[in-house]
Protein backbone atom coordinates (compact mmCIF):
# COMPACT_ATOMS: atom_id res chain seq x y z
CA UNK A 1 0.00 0.00 0.00
CA UNK A 2 1.36 3.45 -1.02
CA UNK A 3 2.42 5.65 2.30
CA UNK A 4 0.19 9.34 2.79
CA UNK A 5 2.63 11.75 2.47
CA UNK A 6 4.22 13.99 5.24
CA UNK A 7 5.45 17.69 4.55
CA UNK A 8 6.98 19.53 7.85
CA UNK A 9 9.41 22.25 7.84
CA UNK A 10 11.22 24.73 10.09
CA UNK A 11 12.80 28.26 9.56
CA UNK A 12 16.60 28.75 9.95
CA UNK A 13 15.98 31.39 12.24
CA UNK A 14 17.21 31.50 16.14
CA UNK A 15 18.86 28.13 17.62
CA UNK A 16 16.84 24.94 17.53
CA UNK A 17 15.68 24.07 21.19
CA UNK A 18 14.46 21.21 23.49
CA UNK A 19 10.88 22.21 22.49
CA UNK A 20 11.56 21.57 18.85
CA UNK A 21 12.89 18.01 19.13
CA UNK A 22 10.53 17.03 21.83
CA UNK A 23 7.31 18.62 19.96
CA UNK A 24 8.59 18.50 16.42
CA UNK A 25 11.96 16.40 15.69
CA UNK A 26 11.20 13.34 17.78
CA UNK A 27 7.78 13.14 16.05
CA UNK A 28 9.10 13.28 12.54
CA UNK A 29 11.96 10.59 13.44
CA UNK A 30 8.76 8.15 14.07
CA UNK A 31 6.33 9.39 11.04
CA UNK A 32 9.27 8.26 8.79
CA UNK A 33 8.48 4.78 9.30
CA UNK A 34 4.52 4.88 8.86
CA UNK A 35 4.85 7.66 5.95
CA UNK A 36 6.41 9.46 3.19
CA UNK A 37 7.95 12.13 4.84
CA UNK A 38 9.10 15.47 2.87
CA UNK A 39 11.54 17.68 5.86
CA UNK A 40 12.08 21.15 4.45
CA UNK A 41 14.14 23.85 5.85
CA UNK A 42 12.41 27.01 5.02
CA UNK A 43 14.68 29.58 4.09
CA UNK A 44 12.43 31.38 2.08
CA UNK A 45 10.34 32.16 4.99
CA UNK A 46 13.49 33.25 7.10
CA UNK A 47 13.87 36.00 4.71
CA UNK A 48 10.78 37.98 5.43
CA UNK A 49 13.03 39.32 8.46
CA UNK A 50 16.22 40.47 7.99
CA UNK A 51 19.34 37.95 8.09
CA UNK A 52 23.12 38.25 8.22
CA UNK A 53 23.48 35.96 4.89
CA UNK A 54 26.98 34.45 6.84
CA UNK A 55 24.76 33.56 9.81
CA UNK A 56 21.86 32.07 7.64
CA UNK A 57 23.95 29.87 5.54
CA UNK A 58 25.82 28.93 8.75
CA UNK A 59 22.40 28.25 10.44
CA UNK A 60 21.29 26.03 7.43
CA UNK A 61 24.11 23.82 7.69
CA UNK A 62 23.75 23.22 11.53
CA UNK A 63 19.63 22.69 11.30
CA UNK A 64 20.44 20.42 8.11
CA UNK A 65 23.19 18.24 10.66
CA UNK A 66 20.63 18.54 13.76
CA UNK A 67 17.57 17.03 11.94
CA UNK A 68 19.77 13.84 11.28
CA UNK A 69 21.52 13.79 14.22
CA UNK A 70 17.86 13.92 15.48
CA UNK A 71 17.38 10.36 13.81
CA UNK A 72 15.68 11.67 10.77
CA UNK A 73 17.69 9.34 7.97
CA UNK A 74 18.31 10.54 4.87
CA UNK A 75 17.37 7.13 3.18
CA UNK A 76 14.07 7.39 3.93
CA UNK A 77 12.84 11.01 4.32
CA UNK A 78 13.69 13.42 1.52
CA UNK A 79 15.83 16.47 3.38
CA UNK A 80 16.56 19.54 1.45
CA UNK A 81 16.21 23.37 1.44
CA UNK A 82 13.53 25.50 0.25
CA UNK A 83 15.35 27.36 -2.29
CA UNK A 84 16.97 24.77 -3.92
CA UNK A 85 13.41 24.44 -5.48
CA UNK A 86 12.36 26.98 -7.15
CA UNK A 87 9.40 25.42 -7.80
CA UNK A 88 8.00 26.88 -4.06
CA UNK A 89 8.04 30.34 -5.71
CA UNK A 90 6.62 29.77 -9.28
CA UNK A 91 3.80 28.03 -7.76
CA UNK A 92 3.62 30.66 -4.45
CA UNK A 93 3.14 33.45 -7.69
CA UNK A 94 -0.23 31.49 -8.94
CA UNK A 95 -1.98 31.04 -5.93
CA UNK A 96 -1.19 34.58 -5.05
CA UNK A 97 -3.41 35.31 -8.21
CA UNK A 98 -6.24 33.14 -6.40
CA UNK A 99 -5.96 34.34 -3.19
CA UNK A 100 -7.92 37.33 -1.62
CA UNK A 101 -6.59 40.35 0.26
CA UNK A 102 -9.23 39.85 2.42
CA UNK A 103 -8.02 36.29 3.69
CA UNK A 104 -4.53 37.95 4.26
CA UNK A 105 -6.15 40.95 6.03
CA UNK A 106 -7.28 38.34 8.71
CA UNK A 107 -4.09 36.42 9.41
CA UNK A 108 -3.35 37.04 13.07
CA UNK A 109 0.21 36.42 12.56
CA UNK A 110 1.17 38.97 10.21
CA UNK A 111 -0.29 41.38 12.45
CA UNK A 112 1.53 40.01 15.01
CA UNK A 113 4.94 40.13 12.84
CA UNK A 114 3.94 43.45 11.92
CA UNK A 115 3.94 44.74 15.89
CA UNK A 116 7.38 43.15 15.60
CA UNK A 117 8.94 44.63 12.71
CA UNK A 118 7.93 47.71 12.05
CA UNK A 119 10.42 48.76 10.11
CA UNK A 120 10.24 46.27 7.93
CA UNK A 121 6.67 45.51 7.03
CA UNK A 122 7.18 43.70 4.04
CA UNK A 123 5.08 42.07 1.27
CA UNK A 124 7.00 39.04 2.05
CA UNK A 125 5.81 38.99 5.13
CA UNK A 126 2.22 39.68 4.10
CA UNK A 127 1.87 36.87 1.53
CA UNK A 128 4.09 34.31 3.53
CA UNK A 129 0.65 32.30 4.28
CA UNK A 130 0.69 31.86 0.41
CA UNK A 131 4.39 30.71 0.31
CA UNK A 132 3.33 28.09 2.98
CA UNK A 133 0.54 27.49 1.01
CA UNK A 134 3.00 26.28 -1.69
CA UNK A 135 4.89 24.59 0.25
CA UNK A 136 2.32 21.88 1.52
CA UNK A 137 0.08 21.63 -1.96
CA UNK A 138 3.83 21.25 -4.28
CA UNK A 139 4.21 17.80 -2.59
CA UNK A 140 0.55 16.63 -2.26
CA UNK A 141 0.70 16.16 1.12
CA UNK A 142 -1.84 14.02 2.85
CA UNK A 143 -1.05 15.32 6.03
CA UNK A 144 0.66 18.71 7.85
CA UNK A 145 2.06 18.68 11.45
CA UNK A 146 0.91 21.90 13.07
CA UNK A 147 1.23 24.04 16.12
CA UNK A 148 -1.72 26.48 17.21
CA UNK A 149 -0.05 29.38 15.37
CA UNK A 150 0.19 27.64 12.41
CA UNK A 151 -3.64 26.27 11.98
CA UNK A 152 -4.90 29.61 10.22
CA UNK A 153 -2.07 28.92 7.72
CA UNK A 154 -2.88 26.13 6.90
CA UNK A 155 -6.75 26.44 7.00
CA UNK A 156 -5.23 28.58 3.82
CA UNK A 157 -3.96 26.10 2.24
CA UNK A 158 -6.93 24.05 2.27
CA UNK A 159 -8.70 26.82 0.80
CA UNK A 160 -6.71 27.35 -2.24
CA UNK A 161 -6.44 23.98 -3.21
CA UNK A 162 -10.60 23.65 -2.94
CA UNK A 163 -11.03 26.83 -4.94
CA UNK A 164 -8.04 25.66 -7.49
CA UNK A 165 -9.50 22.19 -8.03
CA UNK A 166 -13.07 23.82 -8.17
CA UNK A 167 -11.72 26.72 -10.68
CA UNK A 168 -9.49 23.81 -12.93
CA UNK A 169 -10.38 20.81 -11.65
CA UNK A 170 -8.95 17.89 -9.43
CA UNK A 171 -5.20 19.11 -8.67
CA UNK A 172 -4.15 19.29 -5.64
CA UNK A 173 -4.24 16.73 -2.52
CA UNK A 174 -6.49 19.01 0.14
CA UNK A 175 -4.15 18.69 3.56
CA UNK A 176 -5.27 17.79 6.81
CA UNK A 177 -4.10 18.64 10.18
CA UNK A 178 -1.66 15.94 11.58
CA UNK A 179 -2.38 15.38 15.39
CA UNK A 180 0.58 13.73 17.45
CA UNK A 181 -1.39 11.23 19.72
CA UNK A 182 1.03 12.76 22.32
CA UNK A 183 2.33 16.24 22.83
CA UNK A 184 3.07 18.75 25.42
CA UNK A 185 3.85 22.38 25.27
CA UNK A 186 7.35 23.12 26.31
CA UNK A 187 7.29 26.60 27.37
CA UNK A 188 9.57 29.73 28.25
CA UNK A 189 11.98 29.17 31.09
CA UNK A 190 11.47 32.77 32.59
CA UNK A 191 8.17 33.49 31.17
CA UNK A 192 6.29 30.45 31.43
CA UNK A 193 2.82 31.91 30.52
CA UNK A 194 4.23 32.23 27.10
CA UNK A 195 5.79 28.79 24.52
CA UNK A 196 9.61 28.48 24.29
CA UNK A 197 10.76 30.00 21.37
CA UNK A 198 14.14 29.50 19.12
CA UNK A 199 13.76 32.94 17.94
CA UNK A 200 13.71 34.52 21.88
CA UNK A 201 15.95 37.63 21.92
CA UNK A 202 16.24 36.28 25.46
CA UNK A 203 18.60 33.02 25.57
CA UNK A 204 17.64 32.10 28.96
CA UNK A 205 14.40 31.30 27.98
CA UNK A 206 15.22 28.28 26.14
CA UNK A 207 17.38 24.90 26.37
CA UNK A 208 19.10 25.31 23.19
CA UNK A 209 19.92 21.83 21.69
CA UNK A 210 23.59 22.24 21.62
CA UNK A 211 24.16 24.59 24.91
CA UNK A 212 27.28 23.07 26.75
CA UNK A 213 26.22 21.58 30.24
CA UNK A 214 26.74 24.46 32.04
CA UNK A 215 24.96 26.81 30.37
CA UNK A 216 21.94 24.20 30.74
CA UNK A 217 22.59 24.14 34.73
CA UNK A 218 23.16 27.87 34.74
CA UNK A 219 19.68 28.21 32.55
CA UNK A 220 17.51 25.98 34.63
CA UNK A 221 18.94 27.12 37.86
CA UNK A 222 17.59 30.71 36.54
CA UNK A 223 14.41 29.28 35.38
CA UNK A 224 10.80 31.09 37.24
CA UNK A 225 9.26 29.19 39.79
CA UNK A 226 7.21 30.59 42.79
CA UNK A 227 6.90 31.08 46.47
CA UNK A 228 5.91 27.73 46.77
CA UNK A 229 8.14 25.02 47.94
CA UNK A 230 6.06 21.53 46.92
CA UNK A 231 7.16 20.17 43.60
CA UNK A 232 3.87 18.91 42.37
CA UNK A 233 2.22 19.74 38.95
CA UNK A 234 -0.40 22.85 39.37
CA UNK A 235 -2.21 24.99 36.19
CA UNK A 236 -1.69 27.56 38.91
CA UNK A 237 1.81 26.96 39.25
CA UNK A 238 2.60 27.76 35.48
CA UNK A 239 7.02 28.01 36.23
CA UNK A 240 7.26 24.94 38.41
CA UNK A 241 4.52 22.85 36.23
CA UNK A 242 6.40 23.58 33.28
CA UNK A 243 9.92 22.29 34.26
CA UNK A 244 8.09 19.47 35.64
CA UNK A 245 6.28 18.81 32.12
CA UNK A 246 10.17 18.73 30.77
CA UNK A 247 10.85 16.09 33.35
CA UNK A 248 8.31 13.89 32.58
CA UNK A 249 9.10 13.91 29.30
CA UNK A 250 12.60 13.08 29.05
CA UNK A 251 12.29 10.44 32.51
CA UNK A 252 8.73 9.19 31.50
CA UNK A 253 7.79 9.54 35.02
CA UNK A 254 4.21 10.51 35.75
CA UNK A 255 3.63 13.86 37.60
CA UNK A 256 2.68 11.79 40.97
CA UNK A 257 6.04 9.84 40.09
CA UNK A 258 8.05 13.01 40.18
CA UNK A 259 6.08 14.45 42.91
CA UNK A 260 6.86 11.24 45.32
CA UNK A 261 10.52 11.37 43.96
CA UNK A 262 10.66 14.93 45.30
CA UNK A 263 9.14 15.03 48.91
CA UNK A 264 10.65 17.18 51.12
CA UNK A 265 13.18 18.10 48.53
CA UNK A 266 13.29 21.47 47.17
CA UNK A 267 13.28 23.71 44.17
CA UNK A 268 17.39 23.45 44.44
CA UNK A 269 17.59 19.76 44.36
CA UNK A 270 14.63 19.77 41.68
CA UNK A 271 16.68 21.80 39.67
CA UNK A 272 19.43 20.19 39.71
CA UNK A 273 18.42 16.61 38.85
CA UNK A 274 16.59 18.42 36.22
CA UNK A 275 19.94 20.10 34.38
CA UNK A 276 21.57 16.77 34.42
CA UNK A 277 18.95 15.03 33.09
CA UNK A 278 18.61 17.13 30.18
CA UNK A 279 22.26 16.73 29.88
CA UNK A 280 21.84 13.60 29.66
CA UNK A 281 18.69 13.39 27.36
CA UNK A 282 20.97 16.01 24.68
CA UNK A 283 24.48 13.98 25.13
CA UNK A 284 23.72 11.42 22.23
CA UNK A 285 22.64 14.43 19.98
CA UNK A 286 25.09 16.48 20.23
CA UNK A 287 27.78 13.92 19.68
CA UNK A 288 25.88 13.06 16.57
CA UNK A 289 25.96 16.61 15.86
CA UNK A 290 29.21 17.07 15.73
CA UNK A 291 30.23 14.17 13.62
CA UNK A 292 27.55 14.90 11.11
CA UNK A 293 28.51 18.66 10.88
CA UNK A 294 32.26 18.31 10.87
CA UNK A 295 31.37 16.28 7.31
CA UNK A 296 30.80 18.54 4.81
CA UNK A 297 30.53 16.76 2.02
CA UNK A 298 27.93 14.33 3.84
CA UNK A 299 25.73 17.34 4.46
CA UNK A 300 25.96 18.64 0.41
CA UNK A 301 25.24 14.83 -0.76
CA UNK A 302 22.43 14.70 1.70
CA UNK A 303 21.01 18.06 0.28
CA UNK A 304 21.70 17.27 -3.24
CA UNK A 305 19.85 13.83 -2.95
CA UNK A 306 16.91 15.55 -1.13
CA UNK A 307 16.59 18.42 -3.67
CA UNK A 308 16.42 15.84 -6.37
CA UNK A 309 13.85 13.58 -4.79
CA UNK A 310 11.70 16.65 -3.76
CA UNK A 311 12.20 18.75 -7.20
CA UNK A 312 10.88 15.68 -9.02
CA UNK A 313 7.72 15.43 -7.08
CA UNK A 314 7.89 19.41 -7.08
CA UNK A 315 8.22 19.50 -10.90
CA UNK A 316 5.54 17.16 -11.43
CA UNK A 317 2.55 19.28 -9.55
CA UNK A 318 3.77 22.54 -11.10
CA UNK A 319 3.66 21.02 -14.86
CA UNK A 320 0.09 20.07 -14.12
CA UNK A 321 -0.39 23.79 -12.44
CA UNK A 322 0.85 25.74 -15.41
CA UNK A 323 -0.85 23.18 -18.02
CA UNK A 324 -4.18 24.07 -16.27
CA UNK A 325 -3.78 27.59 -15.86
CA UNK A 326 -2.82 27.86 -19.92
CA UNK A 327 0.44 28.76 -19.42
CA UNK A 328 2.26 27.19 -22.76
CA UNK A 329 4.96 24.31 -21.99
CA UNK A 330 8.23 24.77 -22.74
CA UNK A 331 9.97 22.57 -25.25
Amino acid sequence: MEKKRILSGIQPSGNLMIGNYIGALKSWVKMQEEYDCYYVLVDMHAITVRQDPKILRRRCYDFIALYIASGIDPEKSAIFIQSHVSAHAELAWVLNCITYTGELNRMTQFKEKSVKNIKNINAGLYTYPVLMAADILLYQAHFVPVGHDQKQHLELARDLAQRFNSLYSDTFTVPKPYIPKVGARIMSLQEPEKKMSKSDENINNYIALLDEPDIIRAKIRRAVTDSNTSIEYDNNRPGISNLITIYSIITEKSFDEIKDDFKNKGYKEFKDDLAEVIIEYLKPLQNNYKRIRNDKQYLEDVLKNGKEQAFRSARKTLSKVYRKVGFIQPT
